[in-house]
């Protein structure tokens, strides 16, 4: 081989492995660009889970405080119509206490009213639709009448003021009502009815 020729070769060595090193180069810059970039989405990825955990912790937050929110708003809508029921509750036992009286009163002037004097029967008559006017209206309010004569009695309802044997009449039943008693519509009484109660032979 000439000396020609063999520099020729050499040249083409150099420039072969010229080529491979340049190769080899970018290789090493894209590996380590990539590294980079991947590092990079590491810690975006990681800023964000933070990120996300933070606002999940936030989002339990509100969700708590609107559910105690609501619960607190419950109870006081709960609190008021049960305040405003036992006002009214309240407000009825005061007028059932004015007016029983006055029902008691004409119960008793029917009662005793000599029906057979026909002067009177007039009067009586006013007395008596006086009082049934009365009852409605009660009535109409929420106010019932206890007029428990034949019933089983009661301790919730009736008071027992005597007790006496009657002939075919079960014991613990009234057989007699001194007094009428009165309560609100569901049961509250407001005055129990004064009767008197059947007892067994002795």
């Amino acid at each position: 081989m000439s000396e020609e020729q063999k520099k020729t070769v050499e040249e083409a060595i150099e420039t072969v492995l010229g080529e491979e090193a340049a190769e080899q180069n970018a290789e090493t810059i894209t590996e380590d660009v990539a590294v980079e970039v991947v590092d990079e989405q590491a810690l975006q990825i990681e800023t964000l889970t933070k990120k996300l955990a933070l606002a999940e912790e936030a989002l339990s937050e509100q969700k708590d405080l609107v559910i105690r929110a609501q619960a607190f708003s419950q109870n006081e809508i709960r609190k008021a119509g049960i305040d405003a029921e036992n006002r009214r509750k309240s407000v009825l036992r005061t007028f059932a206490n004015a007016l029983t009286p006055v029902v008691d009163h004409l119960e008793l002037a029917i009662q005793h009213a000599d029906k057979e004097n026909e002067t009177l029967k007039p009067m009586v008559e006013g007395v008596e639709m006086t009082l049934t006017e009365l009852l409605k209206a009660i009535a109409s309010i929420g106010i019932q009448q206890i007029d428990p004569i034949g019933e089983t009695l009661n301790p919730e309802k009736h008071q027992a003021m005597s007790m006496q044997v009657v002939e075919g009449v079960a014991p613990n039943q009234v057989v007699a009502v001194m007094q009428k008693g009165y309560e609100l519509n569901g049961g509250q009484v407001i005055r129990p009815a004064m009767v008197v109660v059947s007892k067994a032979a002795e």
